[in-house]
């Protein structure tokens, strides 16, 4: 069955999005994966399904190119959030968010964090604040919940950190029931984090929206940094603005790279 899709990312974080509020294309894992596929496929971090909401103007779905579906992502939001080309609420598997663009630059309502243990979920109850657990040179971990479940280690030099080692071990460990995100973040002002994230069923990615979020609620939880702070990727940068018992606010730019057709995925 043929479909038209979209080219889109958001710092490089890249997506097909298939707009189907008008025509359904159904997904299915092993789909999600084919079209994923960056050597046989079109290619992406993540495959994004607009379709239609009975609670809000669109809904959003997401998969990971291992086939696994998640709840959230905040890149892609803000790419839907260009597709839509106007103030819109849009239903995930995280919640309803409130859109808004201004140009290329896109803002979102990502709701409150969350960060009781069941929430994120975890194995067992601990402090999420500041965890009693770690994995080699990486400890005492915060944990936040943004629509997906994230872990964030705060280090002198992110860069120095073996991610594309560490993140699986830490993303399958059993803590984590429903497996979970990996961001290391080193404090660079007080307004500023630099950020390197491993997304659950993507690896590293060269931004990470959700990841930005959680990373800057721990930290402005955390006394670390003051809202509102630029959170820097390598894709390039994200502000996020969180009050505590507040909800978050993400803005950042979504790029539309071009429009095709495919018919063997």
């Amino acid at each position: 069955m043929s479909f038209r899709f979209h080219k889109m990312h958001g710092l490089g974080n890249d997506f097909v999005v298939i707009d189907a509020r008008e025509s359904a294309v159904a997904i299915t894992p092993a789909r999600a994966r084919a079209i994923a596929d960056r050597r046989e496929g079109i290619g992406c971090d993540q495959l994004i399904l607009v379709e239609p909401s009975e609670v809000a103007d669109a809904r959003m779905r997401i998969w990971n190119p291992d086939g696994s579906e998640v709840g959230a992502c905040g890149n892609a939001s803000r790419a839907v959030a260009l597709l839509l080309g106007k103030a819109a609420t849009l239903e995930t598997g995280g919640g309803i968010l409130r859109l808004a663009m201004d140009g290329v630059l896109a803002t979102v309502d990502m709701g409150q964090p969350r960060f009781d243990w069941d929430a994120i979920p975890l194995a067992y109850p601990m402090d999420t604040r500041t965890m009693p657990v770690g994995w080699e040179g990486l400890t005492s971990p915060a944990a936040v919940n943004v629509g997906n479940p994230h872990v964030i280690f705060f280090v002198d030099n992110n860069r120095g950190v073996d991610l594309e080692r560490l993140g699986p071990l830490i993303e399958h460990d059993p803590l984590f029931p429903e497996r979970v995100n990996v961001n290391v973040a080193t404090v660079e002002a007080r307004d500023r984090l630099l950020l390197r994230v491993w997304e659950r069923g993507a690896g590293l990615t060269r931004a990470c929206g959700t990841g930005a979020c959680a990373t800057a609620v721990a930290a402005i939880r955390a006394g670390l940094v003051e809202t509102p702070v630029t959170v820097a990727l390598p894709g390039g940068e994200l502000l996020i603005d969180w009050t505590p018992g507040g909800n978050i606010t993400m803005a950042g730019p979504a790029t539309h790279v071009f429009t095709g057709e495919a018919t063997d995925l």
